[in-house]
């Protein structure tokens, strides 16, 4: 995961290099523009950005607010580095790894507090934990992070990691794991490919990393660039002000957030409603901060993955954890 997407940033830094298109500047009714990229189409986990649109809690803050989907799933931290977005929603280990490599984006609240991304199996395997995937085929997304997590996961339960064989299915995890072309999967979402296998009739027993292993981190963060923080702070900060208050009235009523968000489903991508409703049930719990300020990150989680990534070799040297975050509240 490290090498392809460095190069692909570097790649897009070189050719995309200036600054924002909607950086300084203002609509005719007053109200400054930033734009901020999704990190996939629109889905449960953005329900608190469009309520803030939709109540007119960004109006309220001063802003006008471009919200652009990804052509690519590398879009959001390349975009954000290259200053052609303001914001974005990316992963914290991605991040970790790109200041590794001497990339200047920093997080600013953290979405999704824990891992969404698990280890899945199904029902009818009779593997009820990770040591048990000893002989068997996993599929994964592409990414060496993935079979970093299943190594780790099973070699914490007591396993061998060297005896599971894995295989890169892309895109395609939900078919690999139907049509029994592997045996599990690691790379699908809680709130995504687990309902929808359950939804075909193909339940799943799926395995939380943070349970084996593998530090706790932040799934979902938003990430902006250094130069935009010193420049803008005070604008992400109305930003963020806006999407706490869009936060607790999703938190209030979700299923009007949910109305909302159906409004602004891409159609390459129509939503499944009964999908988004359980999806959005299993998030709230996972992004509300029931000690802090919704968005609160903490040194802790920034020092056990940064250390995990480096004892994994997933970056080459640690980063100054301190400077890859900042709390606006």
């Amino acid at each position: 995961m490290k090498r392809c997407l460095i190069l692909v940033i570097i790649s897009a830094l070189i050719l995309l290099g200036g600054c924002s298109q909607s950086s300084g500047t203002k609509t005719s009714d007053g109200l400054q523009k930033i734009s901020i990229m999704l990190d996939w189409y629109p889905n449960a986990v953005h329900s608190a950005i469009y309520t803030a649109a939709a109540k007119g809690y960004f109006a309220k803050e001063g802003l006008d607010v471009d919200i652009k989907m990804p052509s690519e799933t590398t879009d959001p931290l390349k975009l954000v580095a290259a200053g052609k977005v303001d914001l974005a929603i990316s992963y914290q280990p991605q991040v970790v790894m790109a200041r590794a490599e001497g990339i200047p984006v920093v997080s600013v609240a953290a979405i999704v507090r824990e891992p969404l991304n698990y280890l899945m199996v199904p029902k009818n395997s009779g593997i009820t934990r990770p040591r048990e995937l000893e002989g068997k085929n996993i599929g994964y997304s592409s990414l060496e992070f993935e079979q970093a997590v299943l190594k780790t996961m099973v070699k914490k339960d007591g396993g061998n990691p060297n005896k599971v064989k894995t295989t890169d299915v892309g895109f395609d995890l939900i078919p690999a794991i139907t049509s029994k072309k592997v045996d599990g999967i690691d790379g699908g979402y809680i709130n995504h490919e687990k309902i929808l296998l359950e939804k075909e009739g193909h339940p799943v027993n799926a395995f939380n990393p943070a349970d084996y292993g593998v530090p706790n981190y932040y799934e979902l963060i938003l990430i902006t660039s250094e130069k935009e923080m010193k420049q803008k702070q005070s604008v992400i900060k109305k930003f963020w002000s806006a999407v706490a208050k869009g936060q607790a009235a999703v938190t209030k009523d979700p299923n009007a957030a949910l109305k909302t968000l159906y409004k602004h489903e891409d159609s390459t991508f129509p939503l499944d409603h009964q999908v988004e409703t359980k999806s959005l049930h299993i998030l709230l719990p996972l992004m509300n901060n029931k000690t802090e300020n919704y968005g609160h990150q903490d040194l802790s989680v920034w020092n056990n993955i940064t250390s995990w990534l480096y004892k994994k070799g997933m970056i080459d040297k640690k980063i100054d954890v301190k400077k890859a975050f900042v709390n606006l509240d």
